[in-house]
């Protein structure tokens, strides 16, 4: 017996909000700044507009969508409908459904082994990191700042165009056009104006861009010299020459840690002593290789070389260039062989 084919077909949602994707990811195989080991996600299925929130442990999942849920319905005037996640033990809590119960909430799971009902939160979260990566091997930046690279990428993400919807995220989440001018390449150097200074201390100082801050309007830069992230909107980015001149890093190890890969203690299985003696006593037998044995290629060749060469050492025996020693008793001779070599045009064959 097989699996059932799944189709990726399903009704969409109508209007927004009526219908939320939603999906926890962790624990990442590196903790990023500020201690975060997760991140869970909220994806509108109408607009495919999409929030992200970083957590330290799996059961803030909760208040991150309580946080999210009076957001939304207060910007947009409108009621969450329909909560669609897997069944994760976040969102199986007798807290978390009792909540979704009181506020006339419909949670829906995926069925068990079935990740692919619960699809649109599985594609998001694995583009995420996709993104996450690749701005990461861009840049000098240490992995930890995943997490502003996340914050980043889904601020990206609203704003671009999608096949899944005929406007950009944006422009069906608030009704208006998105503008792409004030984007910048994630991890490129800048000029960033400093506060009070004295009068001969430079005015500026080189810093690394890392996000778009969302309670205010600017930049998130981070200072190499005081290793401290900071929000400013004066500066001057050097993406052009940052561009040219950089080659990316290697391969981004960033994964999501599963059972299989999370470190365990393992026991050793002690040695199996044989009781019979005589198993021991066994000679082992070589293994005789298959390989098929070929003659020698330009053995004319060779030879020819070596009949050039003896008659030319025997002649140079008169002029003392070498003598023959007769090995002393007691003594042994050293094994030499002299090696050939034919020398062509294009150097020794």
């Amino acid at each position: 017996m097989t699996k059932r084919s799944f189709s990726a077909k399903g009704a969409r949602a109508t209007e927004c909000l009526g219908l939320i994707h939603t999906d926890v990811c962790g624990p990442m195989s590196i903790q990023a700044r500020g201690g975060y080991e997760y991140f869970i996600t909220f994806t509108d299925d109408y607009s495919r507009f999409g929030y992200v929130y970083l957590m330290r442990h799996k059961s803030d999942a909760f208040d991150m969508f309580k946080t999210f849920k009076a957001e939304v319905e207060n910007q947009l005037e409108k009621h969450i409908k329909i909560l669609r996640s897997d069944r994760g033990g976040e969102y199986l809590s007798g807290e978390f459904q009792q909540y979704l119960i009181d506020n006339g909430i419909v949670s829906q799971f995926s069925a068990p082994g079935t990740p692919q009902q619960n699809g649109v939160a599985e594609r998001r979260n694995r583009t995420l990191l996709d993104m996450v990566r690749s701005m990461l091997s861009y840049s000098t930046l240490p992995i930890s700042f995943w997490g502003y690279a996340l914050q980043t990428a889904i601020y990206i993400l609203n704003d671009v165009p999608s096949k899944s919807v005929p406007k950009t995220p944006h422009e069906l989440w608030t009704g208006r056009k998105p503008s792409l001018q004030h984007l910048r390449i994630f991890g490129c150097p800048a000029h960033v104006l400093k506060g009070k200074t004295e009068k001969m201390e430079s005015r500026s100082e080189t810093c690394i861009f890392v996000g778009y801050p969302k309670e205010t309007k600017g930049y998130y830069f981070y200072s190499p010299s005081d290793l401290k992230v900071f929000v400013s909107t004066n500066a001057k980015f050097l993406e052009k020459d940052y561009m040219n001149d950089f080659v990316p890093r290697s391969r981004i190890v960033l994964n999501e840690m599963s059972g299989d890969t999370i470190p365990r203690e393992v026991t050793q299985p002690n040695p199996i002593v044989s009781s019979d003696p005589t198993q021991d006593q066994q000679p082992t037998i070589p293994r005789r290789s298959g390989r098929v044995k070929h003659n020698p290629k330009d053995t004319s060749v060779w030879e020819n070389q070596w009949r050039i060469s003896r008659t030319t050492m025997i002649p140079t025996r008169t002029r003392k260039l070498w003598r023959m020693l007769i090995v002393a008793i007691g003594k042994r001779q050293c094994n030499l062989r002299l090696n050939l070599c034919s020398i062509t045009k294009s150097g020794p064959l």
